[in-house]
């Protein structure tokens, strides 16, 4: 079992930045592939970004390829997601998700957190 809990969500003006985070509990952290997920309102949830165990593979989706960074910090347990140049569409429940890498990108990881709110004003 992985435990994961996101923070780091809020309300900002369209532009702006943020950074959200993942701390992870449980079984081995760097045995995973680390994932963001989110879900805006009326919408199915719709894959992010993921980064492999190692940090030398990453995947965006092409709504925030340049504009967001995921990154992790295995010694901390920790996933980030660097969100820049923020839209009001970015506006959604952000989820950090864990498992192989090819089952976050089939969108069936196991291992899920409880999300986090981030709100973009236009």
């Amino acid at each position: 079992q992985v435990q994961l809990v996101e923070s780091g969500g809020g309300l900002v003006q369209a532009g702006a930045s943020l950074r959200l985070s993942c701390a992870a509990s449980g079984r081995t952290f760097s045995g995973y592939a680390m994932a963001w997920f989110r879900q805006a309102p009326g919408k199915e949830r719709e894959f992010v970004a993921v980064i492999s165990r190692s940090s030398l593979n990453t995947t965006y989706a092409d709504s925030v390829k340049g504009r967001f960074t995921i990154s992790r910090d295995n010694a901390k347990n920790t996933v980030y997601l660097q969100m820049n140049s923020l839209k009001a569409e970015d506006t959604a429940v952000y989820y950090c998700a864990a498992d192989s890498y090819r089952t976050v990108l089939d969108g069936k990881p196991d291992y899920w957190g409880q999300g986090t709110q981030v709100t973009v004003s236009s």
